[in-house]
């Protein structure tokens, strides 16, 4: 009795098994048809992934990679064809083939005969042409991954995919498959701003300072690892980062401006003067440089220095609004000096005061009109000039300005 139940068990075991494999073939069959039917290849090699018999086998993994590649073809020919494709759908069947094959591979390197001995790959080759397509054709990972960042919104997917594009060149068996090229730090930027996007703040400072000294984007990496840093409240790496970047780009002016923000908001003027000064001895004919450094002067109330450099600020650059304007605001609080320093004198100190002060801010006027002609966008210079507009009584002018600033 216990023999006829160890056959049946037998038989049983042998007809699932061939069942399986059955499936296997089966499911390859309708991937390739002239007519290929997905659905159904999908439904018949599902079992046999599961499959203690089967789901052991390279070639078992190796079709259910082939399904989804095939199936992507056939996207790709609707692309060709002009046709609108859905490439979210057509993305998460490229990463469930990537996947599939990256199963089968292994398998495949580690295949045995029931003596023990090894056997030769059978689907290596295949398995890396395949991989090496979803790398290089951009139709592939990167328009999915790009489709789920820019227009879906959805960065945790994003961020997979994008880690999928990056992972296949560091794969032991696609290094030498495959070439980097400009792209590679392309996805490796926007993963990061996907990370940004997360709040995975660690993250996309680990994809930053990777790739902060390429050539893509170098200045705005920069600038995006300080905020980053700031979120993290790490003084110590988001000073570093705005030194390192002001010294690699001393041309731009943000790095200096942020570290310069940074020691005067902490009252560390010297600090802010040794920058400044060494930005002017890098670069001395960069204007902005010169602006910078007559507001550190206007802010310690030394005019006299923050008017030489806005002047040198409009040597180099006479359409620098912002010295036109600086430049205006000194004669204004000249002549608030002049207001306040009377205001508990005689009546006719005062009166003679304001004719002072008055004559001041009529003569202030000629900058901010400067600064507004060359920058109209700018709304400040105009408020400016309907505070001037006002105290000087100059009604027909105010009327003017306000209607120019919707009031």
């Amino acid at each position: 009795m216990k023999k006829v139940i160890f056959s049946l068990v037998l038989l049983l075991t042998v007809t699932t098994a061939f069942g399986q494999k059955k499936n296997v073939s089966k499911a390859r069959n309708l991937a390739l048809m002239e007519t290929p039917d997905f659905k159904g290849a999908r439904e018949a090699i599902l079992p046999a992934l599961e499959d203690p018999s089967t789901a052991t086998d390279a070639k078992t993994w190796h079709v259910a990679g082939l399904i989804g590649y095939k199936e992507n073809e056939e996207y790709f020919k609707q692309m060709a064809l002009g046709k609108d494709v859905d490439f979210v759908k057509k993305g998460k069947i490229v990463m469930e083939s990537y996947q599939y094959f990256l199963k089968a591979y292994e398998l495949d390197q580690n295949s045995y005969n029931k003596k023990g001995k090894k056997l030769k790959p059978k689907f290596e080759k295949d398995i890396k042409n395949k991989i090496k397509e979803y790398f290089d054709e951009k139709h592939n990972l990167f328009y999915y991954a790009a489709t789920l960042f820019d227009e879906k919104k959805d960065y945790a997917a994003a961020m997979k995919a994008f880690d999928t594009y990056l992972e296949i060149p560091q794969l032991p068996f696609m290094k030498d498959v495959v070439t980097i090229d400009s792209t590679y730090n392309q996805v490796k930027y926007f993963n990061a701003l996907a990370a940004r996007n997360l709040e995975m703040w660690d993250r996309a400072i680990e994809i930053h300072e990777e790739i902060k000294d390429g050539d893509y984007e170098t200045a705005n990496i920069y600038k995006l690892l300080y905020e980053e840093y700031v979120q993290l409240k790490d003084t110590v790496s988001f000073l570093r980062t705005l030194k390192s970047g002001f010294e690699k780009m001393p041309e731009d002016p943000w790095f200096i401006q942020n570290l310069i923000n940074y020691y005067l908001s902490n009252n560390l003027t010297d600090e802010s003067k040794m920058y400044i000064d060494k930005a002017i001895e890098m670069s001395p004919n960069e204007a902005v440089y010169y602006y910078i450094k007559a507001k550190i002067y206007e802010i310690e109330e030394d005019d006299a220095n923050a008017r030489l450099f806005y002047n040198k600020t409009l040597e180099l650059d006479p359409n620098y609004a912002d010295a036109h304007a600086g430049l205006g605001v000194l004669i204004i609080n000249q002549g608030e000096k002049i207001l306040d320093d009377a205001a508990y004198k005689s009546d006719k100190e005062y009166n003679l005061a304001r004719e002072q002060a008055n004559a001041l801010f009529k003569s202030a006027i000629a900058y901010f009109i400067k600064a507004s002609e060359i920058n109209p966008e700018e709304t400040i210079y105009k408020r400016n000039l309907r505070t001037l507009y006002y105290r000087l009584d100059m009604s027909k002018e105010l009327e003017e300005i306000e209607k120019e600033l919707g009031y």
